[in-house]
């Protein structure tokens, strides 16, 4: 780890993402997020991850690699999310609609917030397919001290 880049693997597992925001977030403390940057950024790293481990990983065998590399940048962090799973549909990213809540309470979505919500917080989202990879990139403008 250097003063600008912070690089996390772990294998796609549920209980293996949570450990990675936590080390990925206590390795992004010196970078000097108030708690409202932090919250953001971790919002946003474990909707992803959990997109990761729940489709493109949902039929395959361990081992599932991921990789997630964060970059300090002048105003704010640019996160790459890297996995061999599946492509995702068409080889394009979700829409990120949020889904409709003005709905009976038992007739609320279980989920469909994440890709709206990574849409919504951050900035340049782009997915592309590189040989057997998936590779997400995003930035969040987020004032470093």
């Amino acid at each position: 780890m250097t003063d600008t880049q912070i690089n996390v693997s772990f294998q796609a597992r549920e209980d293996a993402v949570r450990d990675a925001i936590d080390r990925l977030m206590t390795q992004l403390r010196p970078w000097g997020l108030d708690s409202d940057m932090a919250g953001t950024v971790e919002l946003v790293i474990a909707e992803a991850l959990n997109n990761v481990v729940e489709h493109a990983y949902a039929n395959t065998s361990p081992p599932c690699p991921v990789h997630v590399a964060c970059e300090r940048q002048a105003g704010g962090v640019s996160i790459r999310i890297v996995d061999e799973g599946a492509e995702m549909p068409d080889g394009q990213l979700p829409m990120g609609l949020a889904p409709d809540v003005d709905v009976d309470l038992m007739d609320l979505p279980e989920g469909g917030f994440g890709w709206f919500l990574i849409r919504d917080l951050a900035q340049d989202v782009e997915y592309r397919r590189a040989g057997a990879q998936n590779v997400l990139n995003l930035r969040l403008d987020l004032a470093l001290s």
